[in-house]
């Protein structure tokens, strides 16, 4: 897979600062933070049910209105090219590329993490990402459909074992800057020791699937996250989209 490498270097912006470990739950009564699951493509139903059962009230977002009303966001897993596209055509990628560059808390998987990248290893001609992540990620890194696998791994800032890690078409991280946080590395076989998952800031990206295990725990450090940086659960995507 690495031979013949080519390095798209995408124009996106990079969050900065120290990335601080997924907030505990304290079991202190806040409203619920209110997370949008990107309606494009992919397994958006089990998004919605595993960030419902994570803490959350989730909802769909097509639209720049229901953008503007989330505190958080889910990038699922699709065809990042397509995604790319129905983004601009739906009139929401330059006003999601802006929410995320002023902190609203992303969480994407597999193409999610594609679209979070500000760099892409073998891009799509033409193919851009939102950006928001100092990583280099490389598309399809372990291979096709038929090569999709699965693996329990550890992963920081989840608790109780091992979470189920479905890799489907998959990314993996070639690169990742100072400032990202490697929560999860391939356990074994040829792709040992690869990177599946991130966090820098308020974004988060693993390579594989969890929404599709019934395994919620990866959904619920996310909601944390969102809730922290919500505080008083004021929509934080309100703020994020008209900033200047």
């Amino acid at each position: 897979m690495l031979a013949g490498r080519t390095l798209s270097r995408v124009s996106a912006p990079s969050t900065t600062g120290t990335v601080q470990p997924v907030p505990a739950d304290d079991g202190s009564r806040r409203p619920r933070p209110v997370v949008g699951v990107l309606a494009m493509q992919g397994d958006v139903r089990e998004h919605l049910a595993a960030l419902e059962a994570g803490g959350a009230e989730a909802v769909l977002v097509r639209r720049v209105e229901e953008l503007a009303a989330v505190d958080g966001i889910v990038l699922p897993g699709g065809e990042s090219t397509t995604m790319d596209r129905l983004l601009t055509t739906f009139g929401l990628r330059e006003p999601l590329r802006e929410a995320i560059a002023a902190g609203l808390p992303a969480y994407g998987s597999c193409a999610g993490m594609i679209l979070l990248a500000d760099r892409l290893v073998e891009a799509a001609p033409g193919q851009r990402t939102l950006g928001g992540l100092d990583v280099v990620v490389r598309r399809n890194a372990f291979g096709r459909q038929v090569d999709s696998w699965e693996e329990d791994l550890p992963m920081s800032g989840v608790e109780d074992g091992p979470v189920r890690a479905v890799f489907i078409r998959a990314p993996w991280v070639e690169e990742a800057g100072e400032g990202v946080d490697v929560l999860a590395r391939v356990g074994s076989g040829p792709a040992a020791g690869r990177i599946v998952a991130v966090r820098q800031g308020n974004l988060m990206a693993t390579s594989f699937h969890p929404e599709i295990t019934g395994d919620t725990r990866v959904h619920r450090a996310f909601v944390r996250l969102v809730a922290a940086r919500g505080g008083d659960g004021s929509p934080a995507g309100a703020q994020a989209t008209h900033a200047s």
